[in-house]
């Protein structure tokens, strides 16, 4: 199992972001720009993991001595079901420094956007004191 799977579904939000490089970019399925930065990558994965439920990865795929990493997984928005794969890039130290999630149907990607939206405050803030 990848140390990042591992992470995320043992809900260990500093591990995770242990393993994210300082200079790490996150690719929002639902945001246009892209979001870089450890500090606001790291608040947008605590904002995700304060509206998913039933997370959980069903697939890895990846070559063990590559620097590529892809896991899909389900959960749920809501009532809404969503699919999706974080799709990880690790820089020369080990560090995530690319990291892009896409989801589907586009019926959850909307309530996902949504949830979202309505924790950016708070993420915004998080990020800032961080």
């Amino acid at each position: 199992m990848h140390p990042f799977r591992k992470a995320v579904e043992a809900g260990d939000m500093a591990a995770i972001e242990d393993m994210l490089a300082d200079n790490v970019v996150f690719t929002s399925p639902v945001a246009f720009q892209p979001y870089p930065g450890k500090a606001i990558t790291g608040a947008i994965l605590r904002g995700v993991s304060r509206v998913f439920t039933d997370f959980h990865y069903v697939r890895e795929f990846g070559d063990p001595g590559g620097r590529d990493h892809a896991l899909v997984f389900q959960a749920k928005v809501g009532d809404k079901e969503i699919t999706g794969c974080d799709f990880l890039h690790f820089d020369e130290d080990g560090r995530i420094d690319d990291l892009m999630v896409m989801v589907r149907p586009l019926s959850a990607a909307h309530a996902l956007s949504e949830a979202m939206g309505a924790q950016f405050e708070r993420i915004s803030q998080e990020a800032a004191g961080a």
